[in-house]
């Protein structure tokens, strides 16, 4: 009977100390090393698996001939649907060869993408503007998103400031971002900060579920490794 007391206090116990844990020890992430095509699937963009700074990763491209004005450029991880979680990955962008001048090696992550592409939600930089000489450009470095509806021009104008921000950034250089995401609320963190570089507290997507992307603009020579998602 002592035995059987102390087989059942120390399960006690030990439920009670997982209890204890953060969300992101409770399970184990998934990670997508992102040196192949395999498992991807391409949508409005070219991509191939390279090796980029001494790293084996997936360039992304537009395709030649496309429209400028496409908001939908991604590649979709045909196996992860994602409601609530956490996103990490490690992305280099810079304006690709030939790029308009307004280009600025936009990269990023799409999350709850619609099976149809047809709606998503994203967290993407600006990595020419990091450093610009121009302080107005330098705020708009880190921008969230809303497809279709709400673009950043629309989010600028109703509501300016709110959905982007400053983070010191390099074109080209590796840089690694996470995404925290519960409800309507998500949090955007560059560098490994221990605080975010970007709140969102109403996700325009509302409470939904779907695919995850890697996520480019117009102009973008993109690079992407790396990929981790626990939910």
């Amino acid at each position: 009977m002592r035995a059987f007391r102390i087989s059942v206090t120390s399960t006690i116990l030990f439920l009670f100390l997982v209890t204890l844990l953060p969300p992101e020890c409770a399970a184990q992430p998934k990670t997508y090393p992102l040196d192949s095509l395999e498992g991807l699937k391409l949508h409005n963009v070219r991509a191939e698996p390279v090796t980029y700074q001494g790293r084996k990763a997936i360039h992304v491209a537009e395709p030649s001939g496309q429209g400028q004005g496409r908001e939908d450029r991604l590649v979709l991880l045909a196996a992860a649907e994602f409601h609530n979680g956490v996103l990490e990955v490690d992305l280099a962008g810079k304006p690709g060869g030939g790029a308009a001048e307004q280009a600025r090696g936009f990269i990023g992550v799409a999350f709850r993408v619609a099976p149809d592409v047809s709606k998503f939600e994203c967290f993407y930089l600006r990595p020419t503007n990091g450093r610009a000489e121009d302080q107005v450009r330098r705020n708009h470095s880190a921008q969230y998103v809303s497809f279709p509806d709400f673009p950043w021009q629309r989010l600028r104008k109703e509501e300016p400031e709110k959905y982007e921000t400053y983070v010191d950034l390099v074109p080209g250089q590796w840089t690694k971002v996470r995404i925290e995401v519960r409800g309507v609320k998500a949090r955007f963190y560059v560098h490994g900060a221990e605080q975010p570089t970007l709140l969102v507290n109403d996700l325009k997507g509302g409470e939904s579920k779907g695919a995850v992307a890697l996520w480019i603009g117009p102009g973008t020579d993109g690079y992407f490794t790396n990929l981790r998602i626990l939910q």
